[in-house]
């Protein structure tokens, strides 16, 4: 057993030092980026935000919302799409802003291969971004996994992860991952920290692990943490290239999930974690003997159409560079300096 005492922080326990700027506006921001990824070659220009793959995010819905309103961000599709909806999708509207997602299990990569045989692949149509997610990625099979699907897929980007560590972002960037998603334990719906004990602050976490990627020309995505903008700012300022919502876009109408009214006639819908027994009861016909839920079934106010929650999450990210002089989401992270903050009460004394 050892302690490690160096101070690690999470979004909440820092501010963004403002600095003096030329900027008269925010509409001067550039909050696009371009990115050529190391080993697919491939290249990236929009905004670098990601819808999470969970059943109520990473929806198709979300993905033409996003790519009508052209707001430049993309949705990593959940995992439980039917290969037949899968192809229909890809064929109507291309794979610009989207990720397919899977698992490591034999039926995720025989949906995979049977989808890379399609015509619709080989229309170039067909994906090109791989999302591989797995709640622990610190496993020798899960990094065999990556090796692996490099090899069959030279040119189609991979994300993978999770992982908050910056020894296991390197093992996983020399082992084909263009983009290492970051977080253990963060998510709203997540449960993690408190089931086992396990985690890792999470701005810390994108710190060290952006540091360790960007050694290797790899990129890191930040995935989970974020409930205002400000946060997504704080992940940026601290070197994420991507970052990943799920809470934040959960509850709109390109949500999947059933509209109820509460008994004070508000609108809700009710929002999930890909670890609870809600989603394996949905997908895995429960929890399995051997393991427990690891997230949590909450109840999210009903929002509407995503497109005002998107111009808010974009503007405060636009503001925030205008407070540091950051003409481009790039200058971000070159601009930011943390400041620490005293937690919240309810948090010191445990009411979280």
């Amino acid at each position: 057993m050892r302690i490690e005492e160096d101070v690690k922080l999470d979004f909440k326990d820092v501010l963004i030092r403002p600095k003096r700027s030329t900027l008269a506006s925010r509409k001067e921001v550039d909050i696009s980026r371009q990115y050529t990824f190391k080993w697919s070659g491939r290249t990236f220009d929009g905004v670098p935000v990601i819808a999470a793959n969970m059943d109520g995010v990473g929806t198709m819905a979300m993905a033409k919302a996003f790519g009508e309103n052209g707001n430049g961000m993309s949705v990593a599709l959940h995992k439980h799409y039917a290969l037949e909806d899968l192809l229909k999708f890809y064929e109507e509207n291309g794979n610009k802003n989207v990720w397919y997602s899977i698992g490591v299990t034999e039926s995720d990569e025989e949906k995979l291969d049977a989808f890379l045989a399609s015509d619709v692949q080989k229309s170039g149509q067909g994906i090109d971004k791989l999302c591989i997610d797995v709640a622990n990625g610190y496993s020798e099979p899960f990094v065999d996994f990556v090796r692996r699907m490099r090899d069959k897929m030279p040119d189609i980007t991979i994300m993978a992860g999770n992982v908050v560590t910056g020894e296991m972002v390197e093992e996983l960037v020399l082992s084909g991952a263009d983009l290492v998603k970051v977080g253990i334990g963060p998510g709203s719906v997540c449960t993690t920290r408190k089931m086992t004990g396990v985690g890792y602050p999470q701005l810390s976490a994108v710190i060290e692990c952006a540091d360790a990627a960007h050694g290797l020309k790899g990129f890191v995505c930040a995935d989970g943490g974020c409930t205002v903008p400000g946060d997504l700012a704080k992940a940026f300022g601290g070197g994420a290239d991507f970052v990943m919502l799920g809470g934040m876009l959960a509850g709109h109408d390109q949500c999947e999930g059933t509209v109820e009214e509460d008994e004070n006639g508000e609108k809700r819908v009710t929002f999930y974690g890909m670890s609870s027994s809600t989603a394996m009861d949905k997908h895995a016909g429960g929890v399995a003997e051997y393991r427990a839920s690891e997230g949590k079934t909450v109840s999210v106010p009903y929002r509407g159409d995503v497109e005002q929650t998107v111009k808010a999450v974009l503007g405060g990210l636009r503001s925030a560079c205008t407070y540091v002089g950051a003409v481009k989401l790039k200058e971000l992270s070159k601009r930011t300096t943390f400041v620490r903050v005293t937690q919240q009460l309810n948090t010191v004394f445990g009411n979280e």
